[in-house]
């Protein structure tokens, strides 16, 4: 193919992962009330123990709020709903340049991303509650938390893509000792380079920056790391 045929391709590709975010988006809107409560509850159980707080609802401190709170939930939603086709959009682009037998692996690089990326959805709603009571309790007595839907919602969001993207490093390792770019004897010996990447990442991926988050993030990367290799040496590679 040629340039321009790639870049005809990719926008195609494109498109359609938009447009897949799109019909994903009306069913984020239409359950957008049990989507919300749902993500009010780590807050909830945050401030709950708390010894003192005004309330455990979020607040609005401008009109547009709950609009704006309304449209990033349905497009979150939604690219969730259309993350199974933008991984394979994503595969189908890049499949021109692999082999026969490289192909064959789409669906379980699909299949693993959607795991993958699900199990880091849900390890940070498992420790959200947690990091914001532990950020909440330096406040003491003499200061009492009162987050707006907004900044709770791009916390939350930002602290689920991060976990989420992050936990996909096994299998973005796994493709490349496949094509024989990386072999698991490399990986072996990047492991303090590999620690201290982590490391950094977490500090900066994190959107509180205390190292309570920033360890919670930075152990799990390491272990997926530690078991790209696992898997890589059994395959042989």
């Amino acid at each position: 193919m040629t340039l321009v045929q790639h870049l005809e391709e990719l926008r195609r590709r494109l498109i359609i992962s938009a447009a897949a975010v799109a019909v994903g988006s009306i069913g984020g809107f239409i359950l957008y009330r049990p989507v919300l409560d749902f993500l009010q509850e780590p807050y909830r159980q945050a401030v709950s123990s708390l010894p003192e707080t005004i309330t455990e609802k979020l607040i609005v401190t401008t009109p547009t709020e709950p609009f704006l709170a309304f449209l990033k939930i349905g497009l979150f939603v939604g690219l969730l709903l259309a993350l199974p086709v933008i991984l394979y959009q994503l595969w189908r682009f890049i499949t021109p340049g692999l082999t026969a037998r490289e192909r064959r692996l789409g669906i379980p690089f699909v299949l693993s991303s959607l795991v993958l990326f699900a199990a880091g959805t849900l390890f940070a709603f498992a420790i959200v509650p947690r990091g914001l009571a532990f950020l909440f309790s330096f406040g003491g007595d003499s200061l009492v938390p009162l987050l707006t839907i907004d900044r709770y919602l791009s916390f939350l969001f930002f602290l689920v893509l991060a976990f989420g993207l992050s936990f996909e490093l096994p299998l973005i390792l796994l493709f490349l000792t496949g094509i024989r770019v990386i072999s698991s004897t490399q990986l072996r010996s990047w492991r303090r380079y590999a620690a201290l990447g982590v490391v950094i990442f977490a500090a900066v991926a994190t959107p509180t920056q205390d190292p309570y988050t920033m360890l919670l993030m930075a152990v799990p990367i390491y272990l997926l790391y530690e078991g790209a290799i696992l898997v890589a040496r059994l395959f042989k590679r």
